[in-house]
């Protein structure tokens, strides 16, 4: 059965930067979806201490200050723990998990388990790789490749006739996410012909692909050591980008 006639499951991060590798997670959610038109059946939030000060810029995006985070959030530590198990239950039962930017997400997760001693994504799951994961950023980018504008949430939503019910929340991105997913599906045959593990080894080809072209447009920009991190869903621990990041859309 074609992927998009199945259960999802939205996943987002709201954090304290852009960078993956160096920022914390404030807030989360994963959010359970059986269809298109469908209210979530099961959602799971959670707010998290950092452990540091919450950049100002940040908390104007998602709206947790640090006074707020330190009072009411947990530890992040148990919060990474538990979103991490929740995501790797739903793997075992042949749910793909959806989020948008996933390299952003999933990578921001790693780092923080890897951060607190805590068991990786692939180790839960028995040392192979993670996922199903659906990425409606990649998949847009690469069956849309022309199409001017913005990627953010926000506007593949517009692009798309999906109500987004708050960006920057958590939990409306991640329902948006599954909700882009599946009108990205109705709109583009060759991607709802595919099983969710097709899908998701098509997404690893084209994110690749991308940050090679991507890396050649910086470069002939001037910035000669420009060095984009081609792998997707997690970028490597190790990478280095030489200033500059892969864009955030969010």
């Amino acid at each position: 059965m074609s992927w998009h006639r199945e259960p999802l499951v939205g996943f987002d991060l709201e954090t304290t930067g852009t960078e993956p590798l160096e920022a914390r997670i404030v807030t989360a959610a994963v959010v359970a979806v059986e269809g298109r038109e469908d209210e979530p059946v099961r959602r799971r939030s959670w707010l998290a201490d950092p452990g540091i000060r919450i950049p100002a810029q940040a908390s104007a995006i998602h709206g947790i200050s640090s006074e707020r985070a330190a009072a009411e959030g947990r530890p992040v530590r148990e919060v990474a723990d538990e979103i991490a198990e929740t995501l790797v239950d739903y793997w075992r039962e042949g749910v793909p998990v959806v989020a948008y930017n996933a390299s952003f997400d999933f990578t921001l997760l790693t780092a923080e388990l890897r951060r607190h001693g805590l068991p990786s994504l692939s180790d839960r799951l028995g040392g192979g790789g993670i996922g199903p994961v659906i990425d409606p950023y990649t998949i847009d980018r690469a069956v849309d490749r022309y199409r001017k504008g913005k990627r953010t949430l926000e506007a593949v939503c517009v692009e798309y006739g999906v109500v987004h019910g708050g960006a920057h929340d958590a939990g409306a991105d991640a329902l948006a996410a599954v909700r882009v997913a599946y009108a990205i599906a109705e709109r583009h045959g060759s991607v709802a012909a595919l099983t969710s593990a097709e899908l998701h080894e098509r997404q690893i080809e084209w994110y690749a692909r991308w940050a090679a072209d991507f890396e050649k447009f910086l470069r002939r920009k001037g910035s000669a050591d420009a060095v984009i991190d081609g792998h997707w869903p997690l970028r490597e621990p190790a990478a280095t980008l030489s200033g500059i990041s892969a864009p955030s859309e969010g």
